[in-house]
């Protein structure tokens, strides 16, 4: 790819981000160019990807062919109104926030743009990240392609119907840290039937890696995937029935609606 990547705003998501297309090989350093406000943040960046890392947010955004606000949802108009004069006219712009529309980046630029919204998560620094997309109509096919192939190059991506943006945070944008919770969880089990510290994080993190691998591979419903580990009278079946007992699938959902409950009240927010 031979176009100019920016990043407004350089925090935890935009160096996963970052890290994935240069682990990838999608662009070489001197194509990304990103802004940060911390001077530690600046010099951080800069030394661990090589990239250029500036202060200046409108000296990226006049820069960049493809322009990443990778910034908190309540900061994107002030943002907007200080770069909307200086972005290249064929930019497309990218947000990765919960809560921002494809209506409110239009208005927000006060012109035609080709904007697209994004939820990406944190496993895109390994490059094993899952990103759900939606653009404007100013997008072209080819330049959908060929933001699939960026965010593809740390990850997995899917284009959907902006109406369902709202329900991307609760199921993939936030769900590693429900995984996170439930590994260490796993993992104090461990330690506690006597496993060391380590071993039980690399026990409990490989299996859930190799498990969420078989659904995704296999096909298999994960309830068959699932029976096909429970041996009848064995020790899964019980350990799953205590699961059940204890209400772990209503507390996932329960999550599940508090964490869209919040994005549904950012959206009105940010978009009123």
């Amino acid at each position: 790819m031979k176009r100019k990547i920016g990043f407004i705003g350089c925090g935890k998501m935009a160096q996963a981000m970052i890290g994935g297309i240069l682990q990838s090989n999608t662009v070489v350093p001197k194509q990304i160019v990103a802004s940060a406000q911390s001077q530690e943040t600046i010099d951080q960046a800069a030394a661990k990807f090589q990239i250029q890392v500036t202060a200046n947010n409108r000296l990226v955004a006049e820069q960049a062919d493809i322009l990443f606000l990778a910034i908190k949802p309540n900061i994107h108009a002030q943002i907007i109104e200080e770069i909307k004069h200086v972005i290249k006219q064929e930019a497309i712009i990218i947000t990765i926030a919960a809560g921002i529309s494809l209506k409110f980046l239009e208005d927000s630029f006060n012109r035609q743009i080709k904007a697209i919204c994004s939820m990406p998560n944190t496993p895109s620094l390994v490059g094993e990240g899952m990103s759900a997309i939606c653009a404007n109509d100013f997008v072209t096919k080819e330049e959908l392609e060929e933001i699939i192939h960026v965010f593809s190059s740390f990850g997995k991506v899917e284009v959907i119907e902006e109406k369902l943006m709202n329900a991307i945070p609760a199921i993939s944008g936030s769900s590693p840290a429900y995984v996170y919770m439930f590994i260490e969880a796993l993992a104090d089990g461990g330690v506690k039937n006597g496993l060391t510290r380590d071993q039980s994080y690399h026990l409990a993190a490989q299996a859930v890696l190799g498990a969420a691998k078989m659904v995704l591979d296999s096909g298999k419903h994960p309830g068959e995937l699932k029976d096909e580990v429970c041996t009848p009278g064995g020790a899964t079946i019980e350990a799953v029935a205590e699961l059940e007992k204890n209400g772990l699938r209503a507390a996932v959902l329960a999550a599940m609606e508090s964490c869209t409950v919040k994005t549904n009240s950012l959206a009105q927010k940010n978009n009123d």
